[in-house]
């Protein structure tokens, strides 16, 4: 099948490669000249221009977009003034859904259909496969269904599914519903990917405190107030029990995978500040939850944390400090290893 793929970063380029190496036939397009010809050289069809792109696709035109969210509404208008009735746009960022609705009511006027695919896989997806959650009329996502059966990593890539009736879901793509259903699983794909990132985290912080007694002989009591050290006397390799949690564990996950080899390539995390950045997702899902009524602390724990990383949360700590000298004289003890 042909497919027109603009937008060729990391995974962009590396959707386009899947799906060459699957007999597609794909033609590309990005701002970045040598993106394209990168591409070209794999065996794509570059374009030098918009017009170009759309004019070297066969109707019914698929457009498939891989940009960020700021501008992917701004490029599919520019894309379907290029476009006739029965052509298809696909938007696989991580656009926010209620852009999906209103963008898919404004292309159904003109005869266009709008197809929204919430893409997971990342920088890892040319050999593993990108799982799809999708929303769109379903003669668009029927017509697609060949491109979506390539990209997505297929049966053997999950434990088996006993539910024979599950459709494509056990290949790694499914129709979630009408436009702007696949953003919106997506969406709180994306929240529980927070917190599952945070259980994490906060649970190897913990072992690596395991040695809190042993640290406390050496250090000011009054600075590192431990009531019971010898109860904190271990020192945990970190590296080796993310390995180990990699192998029959239940919260074995591809998370844990690519947590433990962090942890072995540099286990003190000494190339990293800190700063975990939200790109949106989190605050959509959170939205969400509280629109709807349904209570979700984990996630939105997980969210705030973030903005804590980022230094939001300093000029509060800074206050609840002050509070405390002001009603209790409390002096601020220094920060450990200060």
């Amino acid at each position: 099948m042909q497919i027109g793929m603009m937008g060729l970063g990391r995974m962009g380029a590396n959707m386009v490669r899947r799906l060459m190496r699957d007999g597609h036939q794909c033609v590309v397009y990005d701002i970045n000249p040598a993106s394209v010809a990168a591409l070209v050289t794999d065996g794509a069809l570059g374009s030098a221009s918009l017009e170009e792109f759309v004019g070297k696709l066969a109707k019914p035109r698929c457009v498939w977009l891989m940009l960020p969210a700021a501008i992917t509404g701004r490029i599919a208008d520019q894309v379907a003034a290029l476009m006739e009735p029965g052509d298809i746009i696909i938007d696989g960022g991580n656009s926010y859904y209620h852009d999906a609705v209103d963008q898919a009511a404004e292309l159904a006027a003109k005869g266009l259909h709008y197809v929204d695919v919430g893409t997971s896989g990342g920088v890892w997806g040319l050999d593993r496969g990108y799982c799809l959650m999708i929303g769109g009329p379903d003669e668009a996502v029927q017509h697609l269904d060949s491109i979506f059966a390539t990209l997505a990593p297929g049966l053997d890539a999950g434990a088996p599914t006993p539910d024979k009736s599950a459709g494509t879901a056990p290949y790694g793509y499914l129709h979630c519903g009408p436009s702007g259903a696949g953003h919106f699983v997506k969406m709180v794909h994306n929240g529980i990917e927070y917190g599952v990132m945070a259980a994490y985290a906060e649970g190897m912080n913990i072992l690596k405190s395991a040695n809190a007694g042993k640290r406390q002989r050496t250090a000011d009591a009054e600075t590192s107030p431990l009531e019971n050290p010898q109860y904190y006397q271990f020192d945990i390799d970190l590296p080796q029990v993310a390995e180990v949690w990699r192998h029959g564990s239940v919260i074995g996950s591809w998370l844990l995978d690519l947590t433990a080899g962090a942890l072995k390539g540099d286990p003190a995390l000494t190339n990293y500040g800190g700063r975990v950045s939200d790109s949106g997702e989190g605050r959509w899902t959170l939205k969400a939850a509280i629109d709807t009524g349904v209570p979700a602390p984990v996630l939105s724990s997980a969210l705030f944390d973030r903005f804590s990383s980022q230094g939001e949360s300093e000029f509060s700590d800074k206050l609840l400090s002050a509070m405390r000298y002001a009603f209790g004289g409390h002096v601020e003890k220094p920060k450990a290893g200060k």
